[in-house]
């Protein structure tokens, strides 16, 4: 019995790390999307939200069926936990992508102005954030899990920059206010990218040592 509960735990494991491919890859499209103005890359990313939508589904009730049928104990119990909770972030960073292509898409009907914000290397450190938790997972490496807890002050620190800048163009030229604000939101969504990285790593190091740290850096 215990070899096909941990059959089933690997079976766990490896649906969600599709899932986590699929919202990696929704991540990339829109941010590729934003850097080359393609409005039919915008698609695909709606296209992929019900797929991952579905797939959360599938992977919480995986999860459930586990919890309610094995009854597992100490880290076993702690890893369904920690998957349930990751799957749920996965998700919302799908949504993330999709909240980018909407934005990439308005911005479509404006014309293509340079803007005092790096969206891509915005996008690139929250998008090494979400492999390297999600490398923390594979792993079950905790101390690669705090790596990216370090990396969380960065992502606001680049979204704090760019509200400032952006808000100083709307002020000087507001007939780019449209771009702007967009560009603003834009950065808002990759900085709640970084967040659910950061909930995912908590989560690693919850499964891996049985220690709650979230909120300890609000804290600090």
């Amino acid at each position: 019995m215990r070899v096909k509960f941990h059959q089933s735990l690997d079976d766990l494991k490896e649906k969600l790390l599709v899932m986590a491919g699929m919202a990696e890859q929704a991540i990339q499209r829109s941010i590729e999307a934003y850097r080359t103005r393609d409005l039919s890359i915008c698609e695909l990313v709606f296209r992929a939200e019900p797929s991952i939508n579905r797939l959360e589904r599938e992977i919480d009730q995986m999860a459930l069926d586990l919890l309610a049928m094995e009854q597992p104990m100490a880290i076993d119990l702690r890893f369904i936990l920690s998957v349930i909770r990751i799957n749920a972030d996965l998700e919302r960073v799908g949504d993330q992508a999709v909240n980018i292509a909407v934005r990439v898409r308005e911005m479509g009907a404006f014309a293509n102005i340079d803007l005092p914000v790096d969206i891509p290397k915005l996008a690139s450190l929250s998008s090494a954030m979400v492999r390297k938790s999600l490398q923390a997972f594979i792993e079950g490496d905790a101390e690669l899990a705090e790596s990216v807890l370090r990396l969380d002050d960065q992502v606001d620190e680049m979204n704090d920059a760019a509200f400032y800048a952006l808000s100083s163009l709307i002020k000087e030229k507001p007939e780019l206010t449209p771009q702007s604000l967009n560009a603003l939101i834009i950065s808002r969504n990759l900085e709640r990218v970084g967040d659910h990285a950061t909930n995912i790593a908590e989560d690693v190091i919850f499964w891996v040592r049985g220690a709650d740290v979230r909120h300890n850096n609000s804290t600090a």
